[in-house]
């Protein structure tokens, strides 16, 4: 941790113990903490985090104190360089969805598992469940605390591609798609006979535009937040996995807080998270045809053929994830493999 971050901590935990209950003597606000999330600045995910914060400030009367900075503050690094921030605790909240913060959870990535989840409400109920419980006892162990049911939405994933739609499988040998840096999306898109190339979420419509990859794959609400219809032209609906964006803390800093203000961070984590879900849910729902105007073709891929060439994949990571995670996982979602 740097001088500065030591000492933003320090006064962060003197002024939120001396403010409540302080009588007629004065103290300095709270300095401002910091939430990066990875997303645009008019996307459901930060109107919500910043209506959360709002709500976390009203209800301990300004103690806690949040600024929500979209796209993680125009990091040089992005994602990857915003967990090291976290865990370093150069940064208080984070939201990250989990097969980025799988490379230091390993966990986490079951929540990405291919052609897992068949629809919101069983995703939802994992994650809020015990498979939300598993994540947050090994995310403990690396110094991050994940909020409760406060898993906000990302969505079911497809792929945009610039030369031509995926129908089938086939059409994946040899492409070169961009994938988060993650080794359950490599080992997903290398299963099904693709090139992934790994490229934070900052560059994809670089990349894209420069023809330094094929295609990309994510939901229909980062197609549209990242432009990405103006560099790809083909968007297959492939629902191939879910994402979502974990909120997290940095340990450290969580537990400094005072316990009425954690509660009011758990409350209104999974108050505002609920709300997102929908609004993203409603949001993919309408873009297929805001997309299609602005020129985007669209396909209903045939996903029948996905599913045999993750024999293996479905083998490696349940050995990962031990028998009792992947158990826990199927009686979710049904048998894997």
């Amino acid at each position: 941790m740097t001088s500065l971050s030591r000492r933003h901590f320090a006064l962060g935990a003197s002024a939120i113990a001396l403010a409540p209950g302080a009588g007629n003597r004065t103290f300095a606000a709270a300095p401002e903490m910091r939430q990066f999330h990875n997303q645009t600045a008019d996307s459901p995910l930060h109107r919500r985090l910043t209506e959360m914060w709002a709500a976390v400030a009203d209800e301990t009367g300004g103690r806690i104190r949040v600024r929500v900075s979209a796209q993680n503050g125009n990091l040089p690094g992005a994602d990857p360089q915003a967990l090291r921030m976290l865990i370093a605790g150069e940064l208080e909240f984070y939201t990250l969805m989990g097969g980025i913060l799988g490379e230091i959870v390993p966990i986490a990535d079951i929540q990405g598992m291919p052609f897992a989840f068949r629809d919101h409400a069983q995703v939802y109920r994992a994650l809020d469940g015990d498979l939300g419980d598993l994540l947050r006892a090994e995310a403990a162990a690396k110094g991050i605390h994940v909020v409760p049911k406060a898993c906000f939405e990302n969505g079911f994933r497809h792929i945009t591609t610039s030369a031509r739609p995926i129908r089938t499988v086939d059409d994946l040998r040899g492409l070169k798609i961009r994938i988060p840096a993650s080794q359950v999306f490599a080992d997903i898109f290398r299963s099904l006979g693709a090139e992934p190339v790994a490229i934070n979420s900052n560059r994809i419509y670089d990349a894209a535009k420069s023809g330094e990859i094929d295609g990309q794959e994510n939901p229909l609400a980062v197609v549209d937040g990242f432009k990405l219809h103006e560099v790809q032209r083909y968007c297959s609906l492939t629902s191939h996995m879910w994402s979502g964006f974990n909120l997290l803390a940095n340990m450290s800093a969580w537990q400094r807080l005072p316990d009425d203000a954690r509660a009011s961070i758990e409350r209104n984590g999974a108050k505002f998270a609920a709300l997102q879900r929908a609004d993203n849910i409603a949001l993919a729902a309408r873009l297929q045809d805001e997309l299609a105007r602005r020129g985007m073709i669209f396909n209903t891929a045939d996903v029948s053929g996905f599913r045999p060439l993750l024999a293996d994949f479905y083998r490696r990571w349940k050995d990962r994830f031990g028998a009792r995670a992947w158990a826990m996982l199927e009686s979710h979602v049904g048998k894997l493999g």
